[in-house]
């Protein structure tokens, strides 16, 4: 699965236009709107095993087109909703700084070091005590 979240900027970029607690939140508001989807795509894949019912030869094979068609958005919705929670909360967990404990309040460091990129480590430093540290973005 693809690590880019189309509704949301990447995590350094994030961080140094909108700050990390603003990322955050678009990326768990991003999340729980698959999960809406997951939701109301099921509904209609039950709407249509209910029409199912009582439907002529042709309504049939329409009625299990749009079964598959809504599972299939619906298990694509469910997945896409659970890696871009699990990924946000994996950041989040990294948020912390190590020196004076504060949450979230993260600053940008200038990416100099190539390796930082190819292993796809965003460097940031605390706004509080500017203790300097990697975030993980996998």
């Amino acid at each position: 699965m693809t690590a880019r979240n189309p509704l949301n900027r990447p995590l350094a970029d994030g961080i140094q236009r909108v700050g990390f607690r603003k990322w955050y939140e678009r990326e768990l508001l991003s999340s729980h709107a698959h999960m809406a989807l997951a939701l109301i795509s099921a509904v209609a894949m039950m709407a249509s095993f209910e029409a199912f019912g009582g439907a002529s030869t042709g309504e049939k094979l329409m009625n299990t087109a749009f079964v598959l068609v809504t599972a299939a958005i619906a298990l694509w919705s469910l997945r896409r909703y659970l890696y871009l929670l699990m990924h946000a909360e994996e950041i989040a967990n990294q948020a912390n700084c190590a020196q004076c404990q504060a949450y979230g309040l993260l600053k940008l460091q200038d990416v100099q070091d190539r390796r930082l990129t190819a292993q796809r480590l965003v460097p940031v430093c605390c706004k509080r005590c500017g203790f300097r540290w990697n975030l993980e973005d996998d």
